[in-house]
């Protein structure tokens, strides 16, 4: 039975998933240094090494998630048991985080955080890895599957802004007694709470909404090996024997370590090196959503006219510069927070961070689609799980050694605990800025990578034709 065309309803289902990973992970980022630095008074270089972990456990648990929903066979599907089982210990989880119980000593809250964290992180994995999957098996089209990942980046995007509108704007609004609401201790029990039911719905609806497509789904072939530790092994071989993939991965390794730190920095730079109050922060949501607008848009039709290689180096190129030049120019002098149209020039150069974002991540997702492709005709087997998997985990590894280097580098620069907007000291925040430019080299080194991709529509047609005669003998 051949399956019916992708709605866009149905696109929609899907893609809505990735919203939850979004708000998670933009709360996490923004917040947790803030929180257990600045508003409990815990060393940034320990609260960096107690994040990493969690994303470092987290790796390991990657692949495995993603091999195990391969060789799934279920009422469900590969990837619908993984979604359901998720929902719930990723809402508990993101609560407990940011509520640890009252009396603890600070060895006892940085254990806290290491455990909830690597929970989360354990949960969130269940969830997006054959979330992941899901999509990268949606379409055999070379342009569908552009325009269905597209949709999960417009998603990424919907959650980041949401994130941050109810944030900034509504959960931490500026006081007398705290012109960051951020620093106020009262304001984080609302926060999660609400951040945590808000993720249970999405969650739930993309599963229950993407279910009525299992029956037309890959499935595991009949004489598959269940899952195994050999079977595992066996999986991630095959994934990395694709020379285009271990490519991939390298530049991932890069792009994820400029990421991790510039994701622990962004909130300190925003705070205390432009004084931004939390008010103007959520203003950065307009420059947000022109680009990632424009990215889920244009994308297919970039697609059409420039191979996913060459897309997705200038995008990484773009994406890693963009957010360095304001820092850029502060470190220069030329610009401070007392520029007239301060804000207006940070959200321009904000078009330079979300637009090439769009288009890298809907890239990234797409090959790894043809690449699944390049691997069943070798192999005869669908790898999603483990190719988004197995990205996933390098991306972890180094988000991990990202984060870790946030906090050393705020440790270094000796970034002062509980410290006031305007009052921080020059050298200090002369630091700051430097250590978030310098995040942009690793991202560099990442778009050089993306030159050597030999993804293009001449080698996914060939694949296409080679996995077309199989079929046609069997």
């Amino acid at each position: 039975m051949d399956a019916p065309p992708l709605t866009r309803r149905f696109k929609l289902a899907y893609g809505v998933g990735s919203m939850a990973e979004a708000v998670v992970y933009s709360s996490t980022t923004q917040f947790v240094m803030l929180f257990y630095n600045q508003v409990r008074g815990l060393s940034s270089a320990e609260v960096g090494m107690a994040i990493a972990a969690g994303l470092a456990v987290n790796a390991i648990i990657d692949p495995i998630v993603g091999s195990w929903s391969d060789r799934t066979r279920s009422r469900l599907g590969r990837r619908h048991p993984f979604m359901f089982a998720a929902i719930l210990p990723v809402a508990l989880a993101f609560f407990a985080i940011f509520n640890p119980p009252s009396g603890l000593l600070q060895w006892q809250q940085l254990a806290w955080l290491a455990l909830f964290n690597i929970l989360l992180q354990q949960a969130l994995t269940a969830f997006h890895t054959p979330h992941l999957a899901l999509g990268g098996e949606l379409s055999g089209d070379y342009i569908e599957r552009t325009r269905v990942m597209s949709y999960n980046t417009f998603f990424l995007w919907a959650g980041d802004t949401l994130c941050w509108l109810t944030t900034f704007g509504l959960f931490f609004g500026a006081t007398k007694r705290f012109p960051n609401g951020a620093l106020d201790p009262t304001r984080y029990p609302l926060f999660s709470t609400t951040i945590a039911v808000l993720v249970v719905i999405i969650l739930f609806t993309s599963s229950f909404g993407t279910r009525k497509r299992i029956p037309f789904l890959p499935k595991a072939p009949p004489g598959m090996e269940g899952f195994s530790p050999r079977a595992f092994i066996r999986d991630v071989r095959h994934a990395l024997s694709n020379r285009n993939y271990v490519i991939l991965l390298v530049s991932l390794f890069f792009l994820s370590m400029m990421q991790g730190v510039r994701g622990g920095l962004w909130i300190y730079t925003a705070t205390y090196f432009w004084q931004l109050t939390n008010a103007q922060i959520t203003w950065f949501a307009l420059g947000s959503f022109i680009s990632y607008s424009c990215g889920s848009i244009i994308v297919a039709w970039v697609h059409r006219r420039l191979d996913k290689r060459w897309t997705g180096t200038i995008a990484v190129a773009v994406y890693s510069l963009g957010p360095a030049l304001p820092l850029f120019l502060g470190w220069l002098g030329l610009i401070s927070a007392a520029t007239p149209g301060i804000l207006v020039i940070l959200i321009s150069f904000s078009l330079l961070q979300h637009l090439p974002y769009s288009l890298m991540t809907t890239t990234l997702y797409s090959m790894l689609a043809d690449i699944a492709d390049e691997n069943q005709l070798r192999y005869g087997e669908r790898q999603e799980g483990v190719l988004y998997s197995t990205q996933t985990f390098f991306g972890r590894i180094d988000q991990a050694v990202g984060a870790a280097l946030a906090g050393w580098a705020l440790s270094l620069i000796a970034f002062p605990k509980s410290a006031v907007p305007g009052q921080v000291p020059e050298p200090v925040l002369h630091g700051l800025a430097f250590a978030f430019i310098l995040s942009t080299i690793p991202g560099l080194i990442a778009a050089a990578c993306y030159v050597r991709l030999g993804i293009s529509r001449g080698s996914y047609d060939r694949t296409r034709a080679g996995l077309d005669q199989i079929a046609a003998e069997a």
